[in-house]
């Protein structure tokens, strides 16, 4: 099964292609009837990209506030508290039986024709990487601990997958620069307002053009509004700051979102822009596995210094400085300074 991901890691998939090919994989271990794979920004734990195989995007949007503002027993947040980063949502099997939270799980999932519902959040020492989770219909057999155990297995693999995509792929270079538009969504989680530069970028991600799910858009600004209100309301959470990658909208896009009011419950405002400079160099490193002081490096070297003024800095000797940059290229793949710093977004 590993052998078998990482074959397909690296590919671009614009539509739900990744997330069948992940079902293909896991179902002879784990047998589901639907399945979704979220990928986060591992430096904020905000979900940054997606892919649904015969899992409705309905479902997802009605999960969404339980998920950020509910009850929900096994949201991103939750899960990451548990020794073992798996929630069962299953009238037979759950940690938290009877719970109002767990009794509107199961409406929700019923409303859509499942049973029962296993997920897992994919994390290492080094951050969360993204959500998998997988559906069961009503009436079949649900969901057991031997099942969370096997899935459980599929996280290495699936961390591999997931950084490998979130890397592949040219910068979006050739395509216009696109100013930073700003959308209002309401306390209904739709969209009231865009300006003309948040417009620009509706029709730059639009499905039509072939480079994004057709539920994204909408189910994405629900999503980075909802978790806006929720970090306002719990700090620790997550920071509502996403960033896709290029091989899933065809150039590197952050979006971050901040409520308008005191408590959460009005309009958020949600700010789309290109991700570069300091805004991509977190998620940037992480992606790619650099270490605290690569990443420093990799900092000044896109201020414009240079090795001699970077060991100065940092006070370490040039021959320190020139391996770290050694390593940089060759963890990211460049084969100069120039080209890294093209490929960061410089």
């Amino acid at each position: 099964m590993a052998r078998c991901l990482e074959a397909e890691a690296g590919e671009r998939f614009v539509r739900d292609e990744l997330a069948e090919l992940v079902s293909q994989a896991i179902g002879p271990w784990v047998a589901h009837d639907g399945l979704r794979l979220f990928g986060m920004n591992p430096v904020t734990g905000a979900i940054s990209f997606g892919f649904l195989h015969d899992f409705s995007p309905g479902l997802v949007r009605e999960q969404l506030p339980e998920s950020y503002l509910g009850e929900d027993p096994f949201s991103p947040v939750d899960i990451a508290r548990l020794p073992t980063p798996v929630g069962l949502i299953s009238r037979d099997n759950c940690a938290v039986p009877g719970s109002p939270g767990h009794r509107r799980a199961l409406e929700t999932l019923a409303a859509h024709g499942a049973g029962c519902e296993l997920r897992l959040l994919l994390r290492d020492s080094r951050g969360s990487w993204g959500l998998l989770a997988l559906l069961r219909e009503e009436g079949g057999r649900p969901f057991g601990p031997d099942d969370a155990e096997r899935l459980a297995r599929f996280s290495s693999p699936l961390i591999t997958l997931l950084r490998r995509y979130a890397t592949a792929g040219e910068p979006g270079l050739g395509r216009p620069h696109l100013p930073a538009g700003v959308v209002i969504v309401g306390a209904d989680h739709e969209v009231r307002s865009l300006t003309p530069e948040a417009q620009a970028w509706m029709r730059e991600i639009d499905p039509a053009r072939g480079l994004a799910p057709e539920w994204m858009p909408g189910v994405s600004m629900h999503e980075i509004s909802l978790a806006a209100r929720r970090h306002l309301i719990d700090p620790s959470a997550p920071r509502p700051v996403a960033c896709s990658p290029t091989a899933f909208l065809g150039r590197r896009i952050a979006v971050h979102a901040q409520t308008l009011d005191a408590d959460g419950n009005g309009d958020v405002a949600v700010i789309l822009q290109e991700a570069t400079g300091d805004l991509l160099l977190p998620v940037f490193s992480a992606w790619h596995g650099l270490t605290a002081r690569e990443r420093q490096i990799v900092q000044h070297l896109h201020s414009g210094a240079a090795p001699k003024q970077i060991a100065r800095s940092l006070c370490v000797s040039l021959h320190t400085v020139n391996t770290h940059v050694k390593t940089v290229f060759r963890k990211t793949g460049v084969s100069g300074r120039d080209e890294l710093l093209a490929t960061f977004g410089a």
